[in-house]
């Protein structure tokens, strides 16, 4: 039998193999540093993108919420304008009703009945004046009891007084001074309870 030296041979396939194993190690490697780069990318530029929306949300928001103030602002702008209106109205609606309630005042005051002095609030008006009787306070109650303006007649005092003085400047030996007060109603209130102006 021949001696046949593998050596050589063994150690050429040897080296062969160590050469391809390294270049497919470094290909190996090559690609998963590629493969990493590429996700370390991806995900930055997601990460990237992210961000700016959450920016854009971020400037979206501080400007609705300036929006927001400015419509508070308005509303309470508007509010108090209509207030102001509302104001103005029941004072232009009330012009013409003092000068009716003065009217009716005077319509209802009878013969022999003076008045001193009138004061008035929104809801009632107190009278104090001069009558030649006591009969004559109690027409004038029922007067302003009848009266579409007036309602619910108080007499709070009468007290009998020596010469007193008309309004026509004539004294007389005895007169009757009183005070009462009386409610303002509304025309067409059929119990004469209506909305006070």
């Amino acid at each position: 039998m021949a001696n046949i030296n593998l050596l050589p041979w063994r150690e050429r396939l040897r080296e062969e193999r160590k050469k391809q194993f390294l270049v497919s190690l470094g290909i190996t490697a090559g690609i998963a540093a590629l493969i990493v780069f590429g996700a370390d990318r991806f995900y930055v530029s997601k990460i990237s993108n992210q961000v700016a929306r959450n920016n854009y949300l971020s400037q979206q928001i501080t400007a609705l919420d300036r929006e927001i103030a400015e419509i508070r602002n308005l509303q309470e702008q508007k509010r108090e304008l209509t207030a102001r209106m509302e104001v103005i109205q029941n004072l232009q609606g009330k012009r013409p009703v003092i000068v009716r309630l003065f009217d009716e005042l005077v319509r209802t005051l009878p013969d022999g009945v003076y008045y001193n002095n009138l004061s008035s609030d929104e809801t009632t008006v107190a009278i104090q004046g001069i009558a030649e009787s006591n009969s004559r306070v109690s027409a004038l109650m029922r007067a302003l009891d009848d009266s579409e303006w007036f309602a619910d007649s108080s007499l709070r005092q009468v007290s009998a007084v020596q010469g007193a003085t008309t309004a026509a400047g004539a004294t007389d030996q005895e007169r009757n001074r009183f005070e009462l007060s009386v409610r303002i109603t509304t025309p067409g209130d059929a119990n004469g309870r209506g909305v006070t102006p």
